[in-house]
């Protein structure tokens, strides 16, 4: 009967203010990495979704064309930012007497292509941040309330004045729950960081395939491979 009453209730109901503050700690970072971990996926297929749809964008007759009808499948606005800035760029008349007015019209087109696929970029690992701070220091988390609630079992037991195994296996063990607790922050947190950083490192080199094709279209009239 007295074995029972151990587990996580018992352990709850026996942990002072600290252990349960360190538990709600953990809790509120497992929520927030679960959170991003979801909301990145979500995002992550409908770019994906985008990328498998670049042929509609190239089938279009014109680049206006192909920015409105490419637009409604780049839901996360990965794509379409890039073509309207290339656009831009190359349609853009500077004042003669300017010092940018004697930058050739490549080089604009190449400084906003790569101005947008950095702020893709940052879109893209936007989150991974907290993952991985989640995935580094919920572990310590959870041995911070391991050690306190080991410190705390044993001046309990110590102020008893009785030593029985009984007395302090139960107290360490529910103790020890805090480490198992942390980890199980952490490991999802780890993986969807790994994850999501190989990913995003897949898109960009996709992104800067479509701005090289882009950047070719806008000065040279057609994409690289194309037969004349």
């Amino acid at each position: 009967m007295e074995d029972s009453a151990l587990g996580i209730a018992h352990y709850w109901a026996q942990a002072d203010s600290v252990i349960r503050a360190t538990a709600w700690a953990l809790l509120a970072m497992s929520v927030a990495s679960w959170f991003l971990i979801l909301w990145k996926l979500w995002a992550w297929l409908r770019v994906r979704r985008a990328s498998r749809a670049l042929d509609r964008f190239w089938a279009a007759r014109s680049m206006d064309e192909a920015i409105a009808a490419f637009r409604p499948a780049d839901a996360e606005a990965i794509f379409v930012p890039l073509a309207a800035a290339a656009q831009q760029a190359a349609a853009r008349r500077l004042d003669e007497s300017s010092m940018a007015a004697r930058i050739d019209r490549s080089e604009l087109i190449t400084r906003a292509l790569r101005q947008r696929i950095n702020e893709a970029a940052a879109k893209l690992e936007a989150g991974q941040t907290l993952l991985a701070s989640v995935g580094s220091t919920a572990p310590f988390v959870g041995l911070f309330g391991t050690v306190w609630g080991i410190y705390h079992a044993l001046t309990g037991i110590a102020a008893s004045g009785t030593i029985a195994i009984e007395k302090v296996a139960g107290p360490v063990g529910e103790a020890l729950l805090m480490t198992a607790f942390g980890l199980v922050v952490a490991v999802p947190a780890v993986l969807g960081y790994n994850a999501f950083t190989r990913v995003n490192r897949k898109l960009l080199a996709e992104l800067d395939g479509f701005a090289h094709d882009l950047h070719a279209y806008l000065t040279l009239g057609a994409r690289p491979g194309d037969e004349s």
